[in-house]
């Protein structure tokens, strides 16, 4: 599979807001139900022109056949619990209840997120048999707004590294090549998204723990400002450096879904006000927008051989629709970010997890990378967390300096095209050594540092047909930015519509 060409840029929308948004238009789902769109889905739902329990039962059927090649899918609730709840969603809209807006949609939600009655496993062997209780804040929204939670979606060990493995369910393949990894820590969602085994899903994002993952799988996922999805967070004071944010295979399903996670929640101080420009159909316009690409950051990034050249046919699509694309330029070195951002992941990671890591038995259930983040978080200082804290705000300045001059910035998604998911973390990159298993992700680190918005845009395939991504990096607040350039670049391109060969 030789690298494809940019797309020629194609001026109509595929997925028309006014349809996907408004639903003026009478829903027209695809035959099999699950390739349709989920806005659509839902509008067909809502009309009453097909039935939950129907919509339930091929999403069943499709896990059934395709999770087996890939465990996306994990803790599946039973068949019949699941159509019970199906019918029930029917029943609501037969007596003329109210629905939200994703009323009837099967759901799976991250196994890093509390959702009652289900395994909250984390990805680890010490909570194997830990079920949740209750909800969490955004799993509740998600119920709220009529989708029916079915199962949880495969994570690494807590969460940590960009490779979706653990010892409690193993390993995540890749929608395009199931030998390959996933990418995590929403890989689960990722390859579940792809292969349509899912209408939409949540994620989560640290240094890529969505972004990464949908470049993977040839998805969309957004990393929203920190406060705009609240979440239960043990301390609700410190500032966060992980969000959570939506995953989609299109533009207006990722705002469908955003606009249910997001909005304000008296118990998460920080929390953002909602944002009335989220409640309108993404615009596509992106004609004298100012898009500054960093590219590989001047060489500081290693990155390998072909994704560069996949990122800049996205930037001749945006070119071609009118915007104005120039080289970007840090006026700080391009170390700077890393270095804050390593001792802060260390103090987050320690501050959730030093207390297993100091008992023996537990300790030696824990994955390597997981106890050398406790280890670098116990050897600070607060003096040492501080100095990380303030190294993070001269960041945050440094690209707000370039966004006085840019809309938006661009960057790649990954680093590395999806590889053997046998292999825990890349050791090197286009020759150079990785010094820790978060270093192969470095371009995802600018925007968390930032408290940037940013979201992964599917931009072609490699040689080896496995696909990439392009970030497109916001000002705190700017959502709609990352959405305005999705929707006008997906439009355009279309590479969501090279669908996976599992899934034919």
């Amino acid at each position: 599979h030789a690298p494809r060409a940019a797309p020629r840029v194609r001026r109509r929308m595929a997925n028309r807001p006014d349809r996907c948004f408004g639903h003026r238009m009478t829903p027209t789902l695809a035959p099999d139900i699950v390739s349709s769109d989920a806005t659509t889905l839902a509008a067909a739902i809502r009309a009453r022109t097909v039935s939950c329990v129907d919509v339930m039962g091929a999403y069943l059927d499709r896990i059934e056949r395709l999770n087996p090649a890939v465990n996306a899918i994990v803790s599946l609730r039973g068949r019949a619990a699941c159509l019970a709840d199906a019918a029930a969603a029917d029943a609501v809209l037969a007596s003329g209840g109210a629905t939200g807006p994703l009323h009837g949609l099967p759901l799976a939600v991250k196994d890093l997120e509390a959702a009652a009655g289900l395994p909250l496993t984390l990805g680890s062997p010490l909570f194997r048999d830990q079920v949740a209780e209750s909800d969490s804040i955004m799993v509740a929204r998600l119920k709220a707004a009529g989708g029916i939670v079915v199962a949880k979606t495969n994570v690494p060990e807590f969460g940590l590294g960009s490779q979706t493995y653990n010892t409690v369910f193993g390993a995540t393949g890749n929608a395009y090549d199931p030998t390959k990894t996933a990418g995590g820590s929403s890989g689960g969602a990722g390859a579940a998204l792809a292969l349509r085994m899912l209408p939409v899903a949540d994620g989560s994002d640290h240094a890529g723990s969505l972004r990464n993952p949908a470049a993977f799988n040839n998805v969309f996922g957004l990393r929203p400002t920190p406060g705009r999805v609240p979440t239960d967070k043990t301390d609700a004071f410190l500032p966060s450096l992980t969000v959570l944010g939506p995953m989609a295979r299109t533009v207006p399903d990722l705002a469908l879904l955003l606009g249910v996670m997001a909005g304000p929640d008296p118990r998460v101080p920080g929390s953002l006000a909602h944002d009335p420009a989220l409640s309108r159909p993404p615009e596509t316009e992106v004609r004298g927008l100012r898009l500054g690409w960093l590219g590989d950051l001047d060489g500081h990034l290693p990155v390998e051989d072909g994704i560069l050249d996949l990122c800049r046919g996205a930037l001749r699509v945006f070119e071609d629709l009118g915007a104005i694309v120039e080289e970007a330029r840090l006026d700080v070195p391009a170390s700077s970010f890393f270095d804050a951002w390593l001792p802060l992941r260390g103090f987050a990671v320690a501050s959730g997890y030093a207390a297993l890591a100091r008992d023996p038995a537990k300790r030696a259930l824990m994955k390597d990378e997981a106890l050398a983040d406790i280890e670098r978080g116990l050897a600070l200082s607060a003096l040492d967390v501080a100095e990380a804290s303030a190294g993070r705000t001269a960041w945050f300045r440094a690209m707000a300096r370039l966004f006085a001059r840019y809309d938006a910035l661009l960057l790649p998604a990954a680093q590395v095209f999806p590889y053997d998911k046998t292999t825990t973390w890349p050791r090197a990159i286009a020759g150079r050594p990785m010094d820790t298993y978060h270093r192969w992700l470095e371009a995802m680190i600018p925007a968390t540092m930032a408290g940037s918005p940013a979201i992964s845009i599917p931009a072609g395939f490699g040689p080896a047909g496995l696909p990439t991504g392009i970030q497109a990096v916001a000002p705190f607040g700017g959502e709609a930015m990352c959405l305005r350039l999705a929707a006008a670049h997906e439009a355009a391109a279309r590479w969501i519509d090279r669908a996976p060969v599992l899934s034919a």
